[in-house]
């Protein structure tokens, strides 16, 4: 959420700021209920203080022995007049926080102007695409030439845009579970967490999944309002929900393997083949929580840590910022790692790295002290390290051979208990 001080304090830059986001803010509804609450603020202050002199007046009345009961009179009178003012400025400061719940994060002056992914700004790339002296197969066809990836049993057990995966394939999918976590953990510092994959809805407020994502999520018919988790972004985050932490345990940085559940509301028709967009699939999540002076330093930290993934497995990626208009609601700037699919011959996501700064930290109060300061708001980041069913994707596709079978990186195949291909049975 942003902060409100700021835009009372500089609503037109703010709004102009929002436009690149491809987000108009309602800068009119925003001075109504701001020039409401000012008033009501005003007239509860003077009710206020009012009722403070008057007590005053009954202690000394009471003191010299007079008749208090006129004196009592007026100020159950006031005392009524003041507690349905305070009510009536919680329920609009109330529908002021709730609205400004519906507004983006500012994007960051490094952010490219632009509307859509076609303008998000490529910043490197590492490796050059696979060159193959055969006609390559996508990860669908290798998958079920292997007879190792099943869409059809899915689809009869759930439905689509699920998969059931099955030996070596399935034990190459945990295989790389494994390796980013021991990766992040031993060489990057990160504590692994083991979080629920259900959370409330203050979880998701918190993250800024709700209220203008609800669509996107799966709400569990049950008598609480509880969701299944669209990313362990959103559980691990909210550890520090309504916590302070000491200076010197920054920065906080866990790591944490979560299935992931989205109803892909917003994407109807998009990728429906394979494994690109399921509503079931797994991430290993890094998530950092740093003192303000840090988050950009953390975040091209953070970067490297996903790209790291990549490199050890060899697999080609490139970065790219995401212009305004490409930008999540929350994040004040994020790179997207691309990796290199040879099987539809481009570039696709599989890790969003973002800062936030303080906008998720406002919602969940989560915050930091030292002993000279009073508490502060924290700097939220994070990033996927990586999407587990994509880089299995781009393994298959980047590592087949021509007669259908599939090497396994250098780096698994410790994981892979000494297996180096996938072959069909």
């Amino acid at each position: 959420m942003l902060d409100p001080k700021l835009l009372r304090s500089n609503l037109e830059q703010i709004s102009n700021d929002l436009k690149r986001k491809n987000y108009d803010l309602d800068v009119s509804s925003f001075e109504s209920l701001e020039e409401k609450r000012k008033h009501l603020q005003v007239e509860t202050q003077e009710l206020q203080s009012v009722r403070n002199q008057r007590s005053k007046e009954i202690g000394i009345a009471k003191g010299r022995g007079e008749d208090i009961a006129p004196l009592k009179a007026l100020m159950d009178e006031l005392a009524t007049t003041l507690k349905q003012k305070e009510q009536d400025l919680h329920a609009l400061q109330s529908q002021l926080n709730e609205w400004l719940m519906g507004i983006p994060n500012i994007p960051h002056e490094s952010v490219p102007e632009g509307k859509t992914e076609d303008d998000n700004r490529v910043e490197r790339t590492w490796s050059e695409p696979t060159q193959f002296d055969f006609e390559v197969k996508d990860h669908v066809a290798l998958g079920e030439d292997l007879q190792q990836l099943d869409f059809e049993a899915a689809a009869k057990i759930t439905g689509s845009r699920f998969v059931v995966m099955q030996h070596d394939i399935a034990r190459l999918h945990r295989a790389l579970i494994q390796f980013m976590l021991d990766m992040h953990t031993k060489q990057h510092g990160y504590t692994e967490v083991y979080v629920p994959y259900i959370v409330n809805s203050d979880s998701l407020h918190g993250t800024g999944q709700l209220p203008k994502f609800k669509q996107d999520l799966f709400e569990l018919d049950i008598d609480n309002e509880y969701y299944l988790i669209p990313t362990a972004e959103v559980p691990v985050t909210n550890i520090w929900r309504d916590a302070i932490a000491d200076t010197g345990q920054l920065p906080i940085k866990y790591v944490c393997h979560t299935p992931c559940f989205r109803s892909e509301a917003g994407s109807y028709g998009k990728d429906t083949r394979g494994l690109i967009r399921q509503h079931q699939f797994e991430k290993v999540e890094l998530v950092q929580l740093v003192h303000p002076d840090k988050s950009w330093q953390a975040l091209e930290e953070l970067t490297g840590h996903a790209e790291a993934v990549l490199q050890t497995l060899e697999l080609p990626y490139r970065v790219v910022t995401l212009c305004g208009g490409d930008l999540g609601f929350s994040a004040a700037k994020t790179y997207d790692l691309e990796v290199w699919l040879p099987g539809q011959d481009t570039y696709r996501e599989i890790s969003s790295c973002s800062n936030f700064l303080d906008f998720q930290a406002r919602r969940m109060k989560a915050r930091w002290k030292d002993k000279d300061t009073k508490p502060q708001l924290l700097h939220t980041l994070n990033g996927s390290g990586l999407a587990v069913g994509r880089t299995l994707v781009a393994i298959l596709e980047n590592y087949q051979k021509k007669g259908g079978s599939v090497r396994i990186p250098k780096a698994l195949v410790s994981y892979m208990g000494g297996v180096t291909e996938l072959r069909a049975d």
